[in-house]
């Protein structure tokens, strides 16, 4: 593994970032969920650029734009961001005239970041703490829901609330709802992401409010959204919080505790 040094020689704000992780070796782990996620992430954005959806495609911009955010790549999540945006508005002349800077983008991350790792196994290792909907281990720490796409983004706040939470993982919105009408035991809480593909979270929060969900169990969203628009209609909702990406320790923590609380009152 190279000096970090590196990463600064190459626009990476590390500093930044260790904000967040809080120190080398999660940073670390981290950038190896980016390297086992990009290639696929990479794959549905040009498949969704193919089939001009654009919805899909602004889902998956905003998933490596989160990756760049949390990994210190600023101007790289900034191409995503305009990639994110133009799908959000169905702008294809953007999209197909500037489609091969964000893959460049992309690609130069995904450089940057292997070169740091300098050929170590790529494969992190599971947390304990983490299930699918599948396996869950009934444990007497509380079960938290982490709904997110990105395997970065949950792994991260596993790592975080493993100690004190079980914690099960979502990729979409249907395996929320799979988990939520299946479940055997108790769930404390659920953090949902709103850009997920297939069943995206605002699909999550219209059924908990058409089945009187929200008092059964609370949900406090991570999103990347900070529009005052999805802000106002996210909180029309039975939510208790909202934490935006990129979030430390700290802020994951607070929020899960506060929205555990909640179902206490």
């Amino acid at each position: 593994m190279k000096d970090i040094n590196f990463l600064k020689e190459h626009g990476v704000n590390v500093d930044k970032s260790l904000e967040l992780f809080g120190d080398m070796e999660i940073y670390n782990e981290t950038m190896k969920d980016y390297l086992e996620g990009i290639d696929e992430k990479k794959s549905l954005l040009a498949k969704y650029k193919e089939a001009n959806d654009w919805a899909n495609y602004a889902i998956y911009a905003h998933s490596i734009k989160s990756d760049a955010r949390y990994l210190g790549f600023e101007d790289i999540a900034a191409i995503c961001l305009e990639h994110e945006t133009a799908g959000k508005e169905g702008n294809s002349a953007f999209i197909l005239s500037d489609y091969d800077r964000i893959v460049s983008a992309a690609d130069k991350m995904t450089e940057v970041v292997s070169e740091y790792l300098d050929g170590g196994e790529t494969n992190s290792t599971p947390t304990n703490a983490t299930a699918t909907q599948t396996e869950v281990a009934v444990e007497d720490k509380p079960i938290v829901i982490i709904a997110d796409d990105s395997d970065l983004v949950s792994n991260f706040a596993a790592n975080m609330l493993g100690d004190s939470y079980n914690i099960v993982t979502a990729k979409d919105g249907k395996e929320v709802l799979d988990i939520v009408n299946t479940a055997k035991y108790k769930i404390a809480c659920l953090l949902l992401d709103l850009n997920m593909p297939n069943v995206g979270g605002f699909q999550v929060l219209d059924y908990f409010k058409e089945n009187n969900l929200f008092a059964k169990i609370p949900v406090s969203i991570i999103t990347g959204e900070n529009g005052k628009e999805s802000i106002d209609k996210v909180f029309g909702y039975g939510i208790v919080d909202m934490l935006e990406k990129p979030f430390s320790k700290d802020d994951i923590k607070r929020v899960v505790e506060k929205t555990i609380r909640n179902a206490n009152i």
